[in-house]
C-alpha cells in the first residue's frame, strides 16, 4: 500500500467528535486516534432532547417526510463503492484512508461521478450528523470500536479488509435509505475534497454545547417516561429478545469457525502421515497415497468453507448484533423526547409566570414528540424488512455453500472407494458389499 499522505487535514481529537449519550469512560476517547479502532458499537452523538432546525415540526409535513416508498429499491439512483485502502504515516500517527467512489444520476449533484478519500473518523462524523438530524431514525452501525494499544503492527491486511467491507456496507445502507440518502451531510461526505470536509466538520456544535445536551439526556433518563405508548414498549421487548438471539447465534457461529480451524489443522497433519506410512508399507502403498490425496483435497475445501463463513455469515450476524445497540439508543432518544414533553407539561401546570412562553415551548415539544414517534414507526417497519431480507439471504447462501462443501467432500471419498473396489475386483480377494 502507498505510504503517501492523502488526507492529513483531519487530526485525531478533532473538535467535531460528538459526545455519546452515555459518556462514562468515553470522554478520553476524544484524544485518541479513532483509526486504531476496529469496530464501534455505538457512538451516539445526540440524545434526542435537542431540536434541530432542519426537523419537520408540522404533523402534515412529518407524514409526508417519513412516508417510505415500497419500491424505493427499484429506483436506486446512487451507487457507492469503498475500496483501495492506503496507509499513511506521519510524525504523530498512522492511519488508513479508503477511496469512496460515487456514481449517481441525481440532479442535486454537480457531476455523475465523484472520488474522494476518507478515514474512519470521517465515517464517524457522518453517522453522528445523521443521528443528530434524525434522532429516531435507525442509522446502520459502523464497524465497532476496539482500541488495541501497544501493537507493533497496528494494521494488518485482515483488519483493513474487514473494516473496508463494513464501511462499504455502511455507506450503501445510507444510500438505500429514503431519508438519509438525501441528507446534505451525506452529499458533502461523498463529494467534498478533504480540506472542505474538514472545514464543514468544524461547523458542528461545540464541546460545551454537546456536553450540555448530554447532561439533559441524563436528566431525562433519570426522570423517566410515565406514559410510554404500548407500541414502543413492544418495540423495546422485541429488541431485547432479538438482541439475545442474534448475540447467541453470533457467538455460536464464531465458536464453530474457531473449532473448524482447529479441526483443519489436525487434519492437515494426517495427510503427510498417510503419505509417510505408504513408503514403508508396500502392499498398502497405493491406498495410503490415495487417502493422503483425499485428505489434502478435503482440507482445501474446508479452508474455503471456513473462509466463506468468515466472509459472508459472521459479518452479517455481527452487524445485527451492533444494530441492537443502535435500536436501543434510538428508543432511548425517543423516550428522552417524551420525557422532555412531560416535564414541560408539568411545569406549565404548576407555574403561573411566563405561561405564554412555556406554552410555546410545550407546543414545540409536542410537535417534536409527534415527529419522533412517526419517524420511528415508519423506519422500524423499513428496518425489519431489510433485516429479514439480509438474514434470509445470509442463511440461504450459507446453506448452499454447505451443500456444495459436503458434496465435494463426498465426491472425493466416493472416488477413493470406487478406486478400491476396482482394484479389489481385479484382485478378486476383497468384498466391499
Amino acid at each position: 500500500m502507498s505510504g503517501s499522505v492523502v488526507d492529513n487535514t483531519v487530526s485525531p481529537g478533532n473538535s467535531s467528535v460528538a459526545i455519546p449519550t452515555d459518556i462514562s469512560g468515553q470522554i478520553l476517547d476524544l484524544d485518541e486516534d479513532d483509526d486504531l479502532e476496529v469496530f464501534s458499537k455505538d457512538t451516539t452523538p445526540t440524545d434526542g432532547s435537542s431540536f434541530n432546525a432542519s426537523m419537520q415540526t408540522s404533523p402534515a409535513s412529518m407524514i409526508n417526510q417519513y412516508k417510505f416508498e415500497e419500491d424505493a429499491e427499484d429506483t436506486k439512483d446512487i451507487f457507492v463503492t469503498v475500496d483501495n485502502p492506503e496507509s499513511h504515516v506521519t510524525a504523530i500517527e498512522t492511519y488508513i484512508t479508503y477511496r469512496v467512489v460515487t456514481k449517481t444520476t441525481r440532479s442535486e449533484f454537480d457531476s455523475s461521478e465523484f472520488e474522494v478519500r476518507r478515514r474512519y473518523q470521517d465515517f464517524l462524523w457522518l453517522k453522528g450528523r445523521l443521528e443528530e438530524a434524525h434522532p429516531t431514525l435507525i442509522v446502520h452501525p459502523l464497524p465497532e470500536k476496539f482500541v488495541v494499544k501497544g501493537m507493533v503492527e497496528r494494521f494488518n491486511e485482515d483488519f483493513i479488509e474487514t473494516r473496508r467491507r463494513a464501511l462499504h456496507r455502511f455507506l450503501n445502507k445510507i444510500a438505500e435509505h429514503p431519508i438519509f440518502s438525501s441528507s446534505e451531510d451525506f452529499k458533502i461526505f461523498l463529494t467534498a475534497p478533504s480540506g472542505e470536509l474538514s472545514s464543514h466538520k468544524k461547523q458542528g456544535p461545540g464541546f460545551l454545547s454537546r456536553m450540555g445536551e448530554t447532561v439533559k439526556a441524563v436528566a431525562a433518563a433519570v426522570r423517566g417516561v410515565r406514559n410510554r405508548p404500548l407500541e414502543f414498549t413492544e418495540m423495546q421487548e422485541y429488541v431485547e429478545a432479538f438482541s439475545q438471539k442474534i448475540s447467541s447465534l453470533d457467538k455460536v457461529t464464531q465458536r464453530i469457525v474457531r473449532e473448524q480451524k482447529e479441526y483443519l489443522e489436525e487434519v492437515k497433519e494426517s495427510g503427510p502421515a498417510y503419505a509417510l506410512w505408504s513408503q514403508s508399507e508396500e502392499e498398502l502403498a497405493e491406498p495410503l497415497k490415495n487417502v493422503a490425496g483425499c485428505v489434502d483435497r478435503c482440507c482445501k475445501e474446508t479452508e474455503e468453507q471456513v473462509k466463506n463463513l468468515n466472509d459472508h455469515l459472521i459479518p452479517v450476524l455481527h452487524e445485527y448484533v451492533l444494530c441492537t445497540d443502535t435500536l436501543k439508543a434510538v428508543l432511548r432518544r425517543r423516550d428522552n423526547i417524551q420525557a422532555d414533553f412531560e416535564a414541560k407539561t408539568e411545569a406549565l401546570a404548576t407555574k403561573k409566570a411566563d405561561r405564554d412562553t412555556m406554552r410555546d415551548d410545550l407546543d414545540k415539544a409536542e410537535d417534536r414528540l409527534e415527529w419522533a414517534n412517526n419517524a420511528l414507526k415508519s423506519d422500524w417497519t423499513r428496518w425489519q424488512k431489510v433485516m429479514r431480507t439480509d438474514l434470509r439471504s445470509a442463511f440461504v447462501d450459507t446453506a448452499e455453500r454447505n451443500v456444495s462443501y459436503y458434496e465435494k467432500c463426498l465426491a472425493v471419498w466416493e472416488s477413493f472407494l470406487h478406486s478400491q473396489r476396482t482394484d479389489a475386483e481385479g484382485n478378486g480377494n476383497v468384498d466391499f458389499s
